[in-house]
């Protein structure tokens, strides 16, 4: 089986903590780390597990890697004295590195020598500071992406949040509002239910329920307060399910996350969840429990999850950041690409 890559994220934020403390829990089998070997070490001896490390000297070489052993492959281009850097702060070389391991872990899985991709957390002001020209990684995998697969046009994709409880799918992502609010379009939905559909698959439900969150408050209440649903969410819903899709709604997002809500005496209604905006679909997942959330990127063509959370920087060097969303992904990623 093709191994996981697990990117470290910033190097001055819990991402190398968080796994090495995924390390030491032993949920790192069948997974290479993509990182800086000296972060590692230092991560390790942070979460007080400072365990062997082994350098590998590519991503095929992990049954060479003793027993109890960390594999860590260091990119080519990954520039040295990362160590060094002071952790909890925004740093321009911190963020060229995380971009780096990026652009090395996808370049191998779409190689085919690697399964899928677990990313930990970035941070995108450190990644503005290195001239990096992508907000997120959303947006900068789907590149990745379209690069490697020499495409015009970059692959749709969405970003999906989920647990145990409740899956949910984003029509916008990072941008203002105001901005989201002026993006929304019937195609642009209908995209996302199409990938929402697909997703259903790879997750064992090849039909699934899907609820549209409206936009406006009790869906736009038929107009009264926003025509959005009318114009271009109805729509977008009965086209998709012309198409075979079972998309319902549009219904009132201070509502259908409950309805969908899967929990102990509980059957959720609905398998996912679409949402319009950012906030308004990430609340309820991560109100649900930060630690259990995970972040899939619907439309690339390979696995990618990671942790629902930030680069802590409150937390970095502490050793006390909690690993749970990333060993969430990890377990995720696996089932996925499995």
């Amino acid at each position: 089986m093709k191994p996981l890559l697990v990117t470290m994220g910033d190097a001055c934020g819990i991402g190398p903590e968080i796994i090495a403390q995924a390390y030491a829990m032993g949920e790192l089998g069948g997974a290479v780390v993509c990182a800086d070997l000296q972060v590692m070490r230092r991560a390790l001896a942070t979460v007080g597990h400072p365990g062997p490390v082994a350098q590998l000297a590519d991503v095929g070489s992990l049954d060479e890697v003793p027993p109890g052993a960390m594999p860590v492959w260091q990119p080519p281009a990954l520039a040295p004295g990362l160590v060094g850097l002071p952790l909890g702060k925004v740093q321009a070389q911190a963020g060229a590195a995380a971009a780096a391991c990026i652009e090395a872990a996808v370049a191998e899985v779409m190689a085919g020598r690697a399964g899928g991709l677990v990313t930990a957390p970035i941070h995108k002001a450190a990644l503005s500071a290195a001239g990096v020209a992508y907000p997120g990684h959303t947006e900068m995998l789907q590149a990745l992406a379209a690069q490697s697969l020499k495409l015009d046009t970059a692959p749709p994709v969405r970003m999906m949040l989920a647990n145990d409880e409740l899956r949910v799918v984003l029509v916008t992502i990072h941008v203002a509002l105001r901005r989201a609010i002026e993006l929304l379009d019937t195609p642009g939905i209908v995209q996302t239910l199409r990938l929402t559909h697909a997703a259903g698959a790879r997750f064992g439900i090849p039909h699934p329920r899907i609820a549209v969150a409206g936009l406006n408050p009790h869906a736009g209440e038929g107009g009264l307060f926003g025509d959005e649903e009318l114009r271009i969410i109805e729509p977008a819903i009965a086209q998709a399910r012309a198409e075979g899709i079972d998309a319902r709604g549009p219904f009132a997002p201070d509502t259908v996350f409950m309805r969908a809500r899967h929990a102990t005496g509980h059957p959720g209604e609905f398998d996912f969840v679409v949402a319009m905006t950012h906030d308004h679909g990430l609340i309820p997942v991560k109100y649900l429990g930060v630690a259990d959330g995970v972040n899939v990127t619907l439309g690339l063509p390979f696995v990618r999850t990671s942790p629902d959370h930030g680069t802590a920087f409150d937390l970095a060097g502490t050793g006390r950041a909690d690993p749970s969303s990333l060993v969430c992904a990890i377990r995720l990623a696996r089932r996925l690409s499995g």
